[in-house]
């Protein structure tokens, strides 16, 4: 089952070309690495996927949602069926893990307590983080707040996890760690595509790759 299916698409910047004539496809429960030097259109075709930069040219579906001309009020709806781990974590530091978690399910529709505390507790579980809950995110280390990161990308049981450079401020053997979680994700059935420069982690757990260069996508 296709999650992600570009043909001859066009990314801009600020009406400067990023990258040209993309074909790329993605299949449900597929783990892809996705290389390039800084600058190369990495973070572009990932904010792509989820309405954040707009596709004008080509033909665009992800999960079945055509982007081209995309309507504003469609796009909450794609993105509550992706889930995205950032580098920089982006979690609210003026509140615990649950409170972070219990956010982002209230924003995304959830109302019953009941229904909140136990998805929570689930995806905790899921990422070795149960006894973390009551903890602010500056009494994390990097490891563990990537791991709440996860367990927020993961709460609305997403068919696409969109992973940019997630170990980019991790040391290596806390980034082996997170690139394992995201890799049983996939088998899983979770599609996963992870933005890295780290070429030790491709070679340790290999997946299928996928460059970004001279402005276009080349598959290996």
């Amino acid at each position: 089952m296709s999650i992600v299916n570009y043909k001859n698409v066009e990314i801009l910047r600020k009406e400067h070309i990023v990258l040209k004539n993309v074909d790329f496809e993605l299949n449900q429960g597929e783990f892809i690495y996705l290389l390039g030097k800084v600058g190369s259109g990495k973070s572009s075709l990932l904010k792509s996927m989820y309405a954040e930069i707009p596709i004008t040219q080509g033909e665009a579906t992800v999960l079945d949602y055509d982007l081209v001309g995309i309507k504003r009020k469609t796009i909450p709806m794609l993105r509550r069926e992706i889930g995205i781990v950032f580098q920089d974590f982006q979690l609210l530091t003026d509140r615990s893990v649950y409170d972070n978690l219990r956010f982002v399910l209230e924003a995304t529709g959830w109302k019953n307590l009941s229904d909140i505390d136990n998805r929570i507790e689930e995806v905790l579980n899921q990422m070795g983080m149960a006894n973390k809950s009551y903890k602010m995110p500056h009494e994390l280390s990097g490891g563990e707040q990537q791991r709440i990161v996860i367990a927020r990308a993961l709460l609305n049981s997403p068919k696409l996890i969109l992973a940019d450079e997630p170990t980019g401020n991790l040391d290596p053997a806390t980034g082996e760690q997170i690139v394992q979680h995201l890799h049983r994700i996939a088998n899983e059935g979770t599609a996963v595509i992870m933005a890295t420069h780290n070429m030790n982690l491709v070679e340790e757990y290999p997946g299928r790759i996928v460059r970004c260069e001279d402005k276009r996508i080349v598959n290996c």
